[in-house]
């Protein structure tokens, strides 16, 4: 037991000399000029997946082999270290700096999805800021314009499908809670541009229903003089609604507020007749 303990210290000493040493002579290289020397470590450590320390080495010859044959080369590396090291955002701008400078390079194509993909990778969900999302939708797009025959192009649609689900999402939910905040006219009109933008949304029947419901929320909450023709709202809605869903679950509810909707307005006609008939009434006096 005892010969175990010591030899596990040994081990574990000889483990913390050998870093040390490794470290050692990182810093060396760091500020060594032999170029040479830091190009082959750099492509060293990125086989050993080390790429924070490759990384460093590249961004530190690059400068050196501008405009050289090895350029190409550096730059590749240099891109594709920051993608497997997940700093997609760097990844991002550097594949596209590696096409705009090579755009004849074997690799043009795959770094232009590369790029497109790196924003996909960077998409937050649904509930929080969708600027990636909405980019990583226009570079996929831009690279099935521009390379259609890839054999790319089936994956960039489905990551664009897989996008455009999540910015549906965030449109419904945002309907959603400007109706529970009872900002009626932002429920309304964000529900109806999300089924113009997504037409094919799987949130369209809902959303469609929760518009009529904000115009009637809306109308129901008006002064009076305004009710009648957001009343009028309410009626169109329900009419598209019934049009494209004639057997939704929610048809009954839609159309218990359309009936609302038409007594209100029918009783406000009634009374601008019963206006209009004593003015004449009057005028005949």
């Amino acid at each position: 037991m005892q010969k175990i303990n010591i030899t596990a210290r040994f081990t574990g000493i000889l483990i913390i000399i050998l870093i040390v040493q490794s470290c050692s002579q990182y810093q060396r290289l760091l500020k060594s000029d032999d170029y040479e020397l830091k190009y082959k470590r750099a492509l060293e450590y990125y086989e050993e997946e080390d790429y924070g320390r490759a990384i460093t080495l590249l961004a530190d010859i690059i400068p050196i082999y501008r405009g050289t044959a090895e350029a190409r080369r550096i730059n590749y590396y240099f891109a594709m270290a920051h993608f497997k090291n997940r700093e997609y955002t760097l990844a991002s701008h550097y594949f596209k700096s590696y096409v705009n400078a090579f755009p004849q390079s074997e690799h043009a194509e795959e770094f232009t999805y590369l790029s497109a993909y790196c924003q996909y990778l960077e998409s937050p969900r649904y509930s929080l800021d969708q600027t990636n999302t909405r980019q990583a939708i226009r570079e996929l797009q831009n690279f099935i314009n521009r390379y259609p025959q890839s054999d790319r192009v089936a994956d960039a649609n489905e990551r664009i499908d897989e996008l455009r689900v999540k910015l549906e999402k965030k449109r419904f939910e945002t309907g959603k809670l400007y109706l529970n905040i009872s900002d009626y006219v932002a429920a309304a009109t964000t529900f109806e541009t999300m089924n113009k933008d997504f037409p094919d949304s799987q949130y369209r029947e809902e959303a469609m229903f929760l518009t009529i419901k904000a115009y009637y929320e809306y109308a129901y909450n008006s002064i009076p003089q305004r009710q009648e023709e957001r009343y009028n709202e309410v009626i169109r809605t329900y009419n598209a609604f019934v049009q494209r869903y004639p057997d939704s679950q929610y048809r009954q509810d839609a159309t218990e507020m359309r009936d609302r909707a038409s007594e209100v307005i029918a009783r406000f006609q009634q009374r601008e007749q019963e206006q209009a008939a004593s003015i004449n009434e009057n005028n005949h006096q």
